[in-house]
């Protein structure tokens, strides 16, 4: 292993100033510790010679003793001293170097190198007779760090008030945002200098059914920066277990971003019990946009994974019942008569059905029949269960039982032709944020899906939580989640939540959670629309973490062909909808539109057929967030390629060489692109579809227009007959 460098510039005497240096394996990334005035540890970053991070300041509060009911010996409750922030002196330093390579069950590559340097320094408070451990670990594309309790007699249980860490930039960076909030990520991305962050803020808020905002400069995590000599910086933070959410509070006079982590109802950010540790603290830097979509940082600093066999974990492309009630064509509920229901009471088969339910067996068969037509692995039904007459928006605990079907939804039947017919179901289960009732039901539905050979669930949690006055993203409900996850790993379930917290790279370590949201999805175009180059700033934003269930696939772009009453516009072309299967990689991806829309254009559905799930290879071709993405990605196991380009708001003419292709191959290239006339607002449905041989000498310049971009199927001739009529690009 690569010899760690450090410098110990002082020497460990009381009073005086420590300074550490650790090094990246590659030496481009130094990371200095050091202990400032009043004992308050202290890091910085420089990347290739250039100040990243300047001095920024670490530690924590602890709420006092008569502050909670327990935890008491930590703090005398005369003595309001509640700080693990200052007082600290130098009492060890260790160092170490890692290198692994690991193969995920499933990803954007087949194997990931694991390779960091490590510095932790073990900080003694002489006051309180406590330590701090504080963990680095630096990349050679960026630098995770996190607080550690160790095992003592004078901190055992204990509160956290504030987390102080901060991320002091070096000047007004650009930065792509989205407002801070308790409740809900499914805002549009705002770019700014940090300098106006405050000014835009009113107009960055849209409306949500549920939404906390606790800052005019707080913003959120995977947060992306770029600096006006071009450092690309992304601050967000990696296995988020047992802790609140981590967002960041901006002091907009000094550019320093200071960590603010998501409350409990009673306020507290952590109930922490020792030995323990805050998740990482993540910092990825590139001059290359480039590497920072292909960064690995945030899985590796996950726990390896703890399911033994991973066999059933299986990616998924599907259909489902949903674009239709999202567009306002059909509805959840089965009937209008019942506006209060109560379960268990309410007979559902004596009301009169209000016709417009969409999870019918009539229906689901009609979506079960297409996916085995085109090769779908599984149909999602939303709306199958009981209670949606009444679901949403009163705090209602009993919501649903996740167990009992509609009259028109023959659970049995549907089970059987779907398996007749080789596609699996997948499970909806919308918690209405009753988190309490979920848990009340989770073992007899997971049980039920078992029956049933429900191998995956897309879980919901819709509005504010419940119990009163919890977020969606605090200590509570991120342990909500997680039991979720490893309670669904027991039944060998796939889980697919929605409205939860976003990931931190979770699914390293439980590789069943196949699927988030945690995002303003597609849905949203659907709902007024998302601005163009939203899907170009996700990559680096919200994907960060783990993989998106953007559920793409629009063909129809304007929502009042389906539904007169809906004047939405989804913001994107046809060509772009293609791409996204590519540029945000999820093992788990759905065709959402109408079934019918599909048919009407079935040469660009075609691409959404042959679409890889998993991967073997990813390269980053060209990126610059808000403006473009083009991936090229290699399918598990096979020769064939796919490369996908989304273009922001303005026109983009990509420009990329074949060279990742074998040398001793000739590919057949089938290019879906948008067509010269093509525009997102006006006519998105324009495109062309062109086939022509590719070497790894191979080079081509595409236009994507704006909102628009380009897919590209790409598998090896395997027979001379293959050649006729195609040029050589």
């Amino acid at each position: 292993m690569k010899k760690l460098f450090f410098l110990l510039s002082c020497c460990l005497m009381a009073g005086t100033i420590h300074s550490l240096e650790l090094q990246s394996p590659d030496g481009n990334l130094k990371m200095q510790f050091q202990i400032l005035k009043n004992g308050i540890p202290a890091y910085s970053l420089s990347y290739k010679g250039k100040d990243v991070i300047n001095p920024s300041k670490l530690g924590l509060v602890l709420q006092g003793g008569d502050d909670v009911g327990f935890g008491t010996e930590i703090i005398k409750s005369s003595d309001p001293k509640t700080s693990l922030y200052d007082g600290f002196s130098l009492l060890e330093v260790k160092e170490d170097s890692f290198d692994e390579t690991w193969q995920p069950v499933w990803g954007e590559t087949k194997y990931i190198r694991n390779h960091y340097n490590e510095l932790s320094v073990l900080l003694k408070q002489s006051e309180t007779n406590r330590n701090l451990l504080i963990r680095f670990r630096l990349f050679d594309d960026g630098l995770g760090f996190r607080y550690e309790f160790p095992n003592q007699k004078n901190l055992i249980y204990f509160v956290i008030k504030e987390e102080l860490t901060e991320f002091a930039m070096t000047g007004d960076h650009t930065a792509y945002w989205i407002p801070g909030d308790y409740d809900t990520q499914e805002y549009d991305y705002t770019v700014s200098k940090l300098s106006v962050v405050r000014k835009l803020m009113p107009s960055a808020r849209t409306g949500n059914v549920s939404e906390t905002e606790f800052s005019p400069t707080g913003v959120q995590t995977s947060l992306q920066l770029k600096t006006a000599d071009g450092i690309y910086i992304n601050l967000h933070e990696a296995a988020l277990i047992n802790y609140g959410c981590m967002h960041l509070d901006l002091d907009d006079k000094n550019f320093i971003f200071r960590s603010w982590i998501n409350p409990d109802a009673n306020g507290s950010k952590g109930n922490m019990q020792a030995p323990c540790n805050t998740p990482w603290r993540t910092i990825i830097v590139s001059d290359d946009a480039r590497d920072i979509l292909a960064s690995n940082i945030t899985l590796n600093l996950n726990e390896p994974c703890k399911i033994e066999d991973t066999s059933w974990i299986k990616p998924m492309k599907y259909v489902g019942v949903w674009w239709e009630m999202i567009t306002g064509m059909k509805d959840w509920s089965y009937t209008n008569e019942l506006t209060s229901v109560h379960l268990g009471v309410d007979d559902f088969t004596k009301v009169k059905p209000h016709g417009r339910h969409g999870a019918t067996t009539e229906n689901v068969k009609r979506h079960i029949d297409f996916a085995a037509k085109h090769g779908f692995d599984g149909v999602l039904v939303e709306g199958w269960n009981i209670g949606w007459e009444d679901w949403f928006g009163f705090t209602k605990d009993y919501v649903f039982d996740f167990l009992t079907p509609y009259p028109d939804f023959d659970i049995e039947e549907i089970y059987q032709y779907a398996k007749s017919k080789g596609v699996k179901m997948i499970m909806h289960h919308e918690t209405s944020s009753s988190i309490r009732n979920y848990e009340r039901h989770l073992e007899k539905a997971y049980q039920l899906m078992n029956k049933y050979e429900y191998p995956a669930v897309k879980s919901g949690y819709v509005g504010d939580i419940i119990p009163r006055g919890e977020y969606h993203y605090s200590q509570w409900m991120n342990n909500h989640y997680q039991y979720a996850i490893e309670k669904a790993a027991e039944y060998k379930i796939m889980v697919n939540a929605h409205e939860a917290v976003r990931p931190t790279g979770i699914c390293r370590t439980w590789p069943n959670l196949i699927g988030n949201e945690a995002t303003r999805g597609t849905e949203y175009q659907a709902y007024g629309g998302n601005k163009a180059s939203h899907t170009s700033i996700l990559p680096f934003t919200r994907v960060i973490g783990g993989p998106i269930d953007f559920t793409p696939g629009v063909f129809e772009m304007d929502m009042a062909k389906l539904n007169p009453k809906n004047p939405s516009h989804c913001n994107s072309t046809l060509a772009n909808q293609l791409a996204l299967y590519v540029t945000m990689s999820s093992p788990l991806q759905m065709a959402c539109d109408l079934l019918e829309n599909y048919d009407r254009f079935p040469d660009a559905f075609q691409f959404i057929k042959d679409v890889a799930l998993d991967w073997d290879k990813s390269i980053y071709l060209e990126a610059e967030p808000n403006e473009y993405i083009t991936v090229a990605r290699k399918a598990k196991n096979t020769d064939n390629w796919f490369v996908g380009n989304t273009a922001g708001n303005n026109k983009f003419t990509s420009n990329i060489m074949f060279d990742f292709l074998d040398s001793d191959k000739v590919y057949v290239a089938t290019i879906y692109a948008d067509g010269k006339d093509a525009d997102y607002k006006t006519n998105p449905q324009a495109y062309t579809i062109r086939k022509v041989l590719v070497t790894n000498k191979s080079k081509l310049t595409q236009v994507s227009v704006a909102g628009g971009g380009y897919a590209i199927s790409i598998v090896p001739v395997t027979d001379k007959s293959q050649l006729k009529g195609l040029r050589k690009l």
